[in-house]
């Protein structure tokens, strides 16, 4: 009974380290990738309002909805050469941008995987940035509910690194 206990707490605190280890991961991604906002936030017409809303995209009550933040998030993604042509992911430089931070690799094939998920549900729209926005308010709740998503205070820690 008790090497049964201890063998389910080992797995146990596996599974949280790993979750909590793609949630940092994501925190890195999120801080890195927001650096890009500043340079995009004219060609994309954010309103002062809605950019410094969208710094806080992780918070619970930050809905994803405004076709500028789609438009931004294009010009921020092709600042990394995130997207194809066709203002989709591109899947190869995504997994190589998230692998490239500390422990990238946790999270990359995760992060392509759901992104992918959600562009497949909205590939029908014609419309390049009311598309990439639903796609990522789509992510935004698959990743909470995977657990890969950072918490803000998670976010702020790492600011300063990038």
């Amino acid at each position: 009974m008790t090497s049964k206990c201890c063998l389910l707490l080992v797995v146990m605190a596996t599974v949280a380290g790993s979750v909590l280890g793609t949630a940092e991961v994501m925190s890195h991604v999120t801080a890195h990738f927001g650096k890009a906002l500043d340079e995009c936030r004219d060609e994309s017409g954010l309103s002062p309002e809605i950019l410094e809303e969208f710094q806080h995209f992780w918070r619970e009550d930050f809905e994803v909805v405004h076709r500028e933040l789609g438009c931004a998030i294009i010009c921020m993604s092709n600042k990394f050469s995130l997207l194809q042509e066709d203002s989709r992911m591109h899947h190869v430089n995504m997994h190589d941008y998230v692998k490239s931070f500390p422990n990238g690799h946790v999270l990359s094939e995760k992060l392509v995987s759901l992104i992918h998920n959600c562009e497949k549900q909205y590939d029908s729209l014609t419309d390049d940035c009311d598309r990439v926005v639903k796609v990522a308010a789509c992510f935004k709740v698959d990743a909470k509910k995977e657990g890969i998503a950072p918490e803000v205070a998670m976010i702020e820690a790492v600011m300063e690194k990038y």
